[in-house]
């Protein structure tokens, strides 16, 4: 019986980029990578569904298998990133698998915040495999007037 394999190209351009930074010495010998690679991926993305009403920007991530334990969520310079891993379980002796097609490994995902977000509001809550994340707006700078002196 012959396997199918599905031709992803964006892993061939990674395999490239990878033996590009290995040429250059830009990964650890073992395969291991160091935060000064060129270009990081991840293993997968999770699927996120975004929302918008007119309190908050809700945002919902599925990762299913998943703790919150697992799962990252950090804000930064206007940034949102989720970022967390998802591991296979150990194999036995005594099962064999006729097909994987979940995705395991990790995942980073990476949002920039309109200027109406508030950063310091953001919530967030995990149930059934799904991250939700509600970002409440803030209400918008008014600009400051300067009086000029004419001299």
């Amino acid at each position: 019986m012959a396997n199918i394999t599905r031709w992803n190209p964006v892993s061939e351009f990674d395999d490239l980029m990878n033996r590009y930074n290995r040429l250059l010495g830009l990964t650890r010998g073992n395969g291991e990578r160091e935060g000064k690679d060129l270009f990081s991926r991840s293993d997968w993305a999770p699927a996120v569904d975004i929302k918008e009403t007119p309190e908050a920007f809700n945002i919902e991530a599925e990762l299913p298998g998943m703790s919150k334990d697992d799962v990252k969520v950090t804000v930064q310079d206007g940034v949102l990133s989720i970022q967390g891993e998802r591991k296979h379980e150990e194999e036995t002796n005594d099962s064999k698998h006729h097909r994987i097609e979940r995705v395991y490994g990790s995942f980073l995902r990476r949002f920039t915040l309109p200027e109406n977000v508030d950063e310091n509001s953001i919530r967030a809550n995990f149930k059934d495999g799904v991250l939700s994340l509600t970002l409440t707006k803030a209400e918008p700078a008014e600009p400051k007037a300067i009086e000029v002196d004419v001299q």
